[in-house]
């Protein structure tokens, strides 16, 4: 089904700051596929993702989602097409209640209000989240938040779901089953992660980026026990396959949890800084100069945080 495919055909991307986020990227994803990118830090896949609905534009070469190319023309039909989940729910939920922020997808389809009532709820019902209905988004856990955004996502009944690092904030128990809820989901799914262990349970399909390029792209299993190709481009072993060189019972240490986090805080530290500076431009053009200025100040504060990201994963090793 034509509908279904993603297509990246030599795609360059650099952010205003100069760094080269994508450089040549090319793929292609067809009808329900499960695909899995995997990269370290600042290898492009955060951007790969923004660019498979119109979040970011591509600066050269051609990006195809279903019978549309994706310009600034064609991103809101494509946008009906590709839900993005993002690995920050406070980028995603906005509304007063947990209801309005998971109905505003469809309201924005133009569904009436009883299909729309009927889709919330079974949104979230989905993601086990039915009595959470009437609480402030602001009020819920990381978990909470994590499972409405998902939601609000699978209110919009896309085509391909598309998903940035989403066990980043859950329980060993909220993982299982978000993992679950992904088996379930039979149409396109691509999902970036640094869980190798939930690409390996998820992804039948699994693509190495580095540098802004694809540098590996084949069945899961065989890519992620590759142990030289993933040590080539800074990966390791998933934890399940690196079981038998732990002492029994024994587990990742304290330093090594640590030198993962600050990995995902820092690869998504820019993009965050981005964010800020986006909704800087926005409040400008409303006339609220004091925010402007405020969130511009944030904006640059965060870009100044990559230096420190990067002396703490110095003294990790």
């Amino acid at each position: 089904m034509s509908h279904h495919i993603v297509e990246f055909r030599d795609v360059h991307y650099h952010y205003p700051d100069g760094t080269a986020a994508l450089n040549g990227l090319s793929l292609r994803i067809t009808h329900g596929e499960s695909v899995g990118i995997v990269g370290a830090n600042g290898s492009g896949k955060s951007t790969l993702l923004m660019h498979t609905n119109g979040y970011l534009l591509p600066q050269t070469g051609t990006i195809t989602v279903g019978d549309f190319q994706l310009d600034k023309k064609t991103r809101q039909e494509i946008r009906k097409k590709v839900g993005l989940i993002f690995q920050n729910p406070d980028d995603q939920l906005f509304m007063p209640t947990v209801s309005e922020d998971v109905a505003f997808g469809p309201l924005n389809l133009g569904l009436s209000v009883e299909r729309v009532n009927e889709t919330v709820q079974e949104a979230l019902e989905t993601v086990g989240c039915s009595a959470l209905r009437d609480k402030p988004p602001h009020h819920l856990s990381g978990g909470q938040m994590s499972a409405v955004a998902i939601a609000s996502v699978l209110a919009m009944q896309p085509d391909i779901l598309v998903m940035d690092e989403p066990a980043s904030h859950l329980d060993p128990k909220s993982r299982r089953a978000l993992i679950n809820l992904l088996k379930h989901f039979h149409h396109t799914k691509i999902i970036a992660s640094h869980d190798l262990d939930l690409i390996m349970d998820v992804c039948s399909r699994c693509i190495i980026v580095k540098e802004g390029k694809v540098v590996a792209d084949g069945p899961t299993e065989e890519i992620l026990s590759d142990g030289q190709l993933l040590e080539d481009n800074n990966l390791e072993l998933p934890l399940s396959l690196q079981k038998r060189d732990l002492p029994l019972g024994g587990t990742m240490n304290e330093i090594g949890k640590l030198h993962h986090l600050l990995g995902h805080w820092a690869e998504h530290n820019i993009e965050h800084a981005k964010t800020y500076e986006d909704w800087s431009k926005k409040a400008d053009a409303l006339g609220k100069k004091e925010l402007a200025a405020v969130l511009k100040t944030i904006a640059e504060e965060t870009v100044a945080m990559d230096s420190r990201f990067k002396e703490a994963l110095e003294l990790c090793r």
